[in-house]
Formats: C-alpha cells, structure tokens, sequence
C-alpha cells in the first residue's frame, strides 16, 4: 500500500537546471515534487505541504539552508521531516554543522547523480 500515497519531496534549490534535473528522475521514479527557488519560499512551503523529505541547498537567496534547517527544527510540525543538504559546500565543518542541527545526510552535488540521489532519498523514507 506504501508506494499508492506518493511520497512528497520538497527541493529547495536556487538553480533551476539542478533542480528540475532532480525534479524529472524524483517523478519517474514516482515521488510528487515541490520545487522552492530560495530559503524563505522554502520555508513557506515546508510549513504549507509537510513534504516527506527536504532536499536543502545550503547557498540559497533570502534565507541560507542553515537558517531554514534552523527554523525547521525548531517547530513541532516540522522538526520530524527528514532534510538531506544537497550543497556544493565540501568542508567538514560544513558538513558537522548540517548533521549537528539535525540534516539526515550532507550530500555534494557535484559527486552525486539523480539516480543516486533517488537512492539516498528512498532509504531515508524507507521504500
């Protein structure tokens, strides 16, 4: 019964070839995709759609993806969705800080593919 209700994922990217380049593989491999092009539309979105997942970029207009992360934890109806930091920030401080406020994973896009990235996302939402 699980894959009949479509997972929801929220990509919050200010590139939008990057984003509808997920967006197009998250759909064939059957999620519903919800697309933010800065950090306070992300925000926005999150609160309005409980998505199932946040796909956050970290370098985003408005509202870097630290600060949406942030907010995110801290509200009762948001602080249980699972965010995956999709950045092109490498570092390991960078990385400690995602996982520290919370992020299930801290992925560089560069080295990532959207078939991957489907795979990671499946695993955090269990199908």
């Amino acid at each position: 019964m699980e894959n009949i209700i479509k997972k929801k994922i929220l990509i919050v990217e200010d590139d939008g070839m990057i984003s509808s380049m997920y967006k197009i593989k998250l759909e064939i491999d059957g999620f519903k995709v919800i697309i933010a092009n800065n950090g306070a539309e992300g925000l926005e979105l999150i609160k309005k759609e409980q998505p199932d997942l946040v796909m956050l970029d970290v370098i985003l207009p408005q509202i870097d993806g630290f600060s949406v992360l942030e907010e995110l934890k801290k509200e009762e109806s948001t602080k249980l969705i699972p965010v995956i930091m999709l950045t092109n920030l490498g570092t390991e401080e960078d990385k400690d800080k995602g996982e520290k406020m919370g992020a299930v994973d801290y992925l560089i896009k560069a080295s990532l593919t959207p078939a991957q990235l489907s795979i990671k996302i499946k695993k955090y939402l269990k199908i």
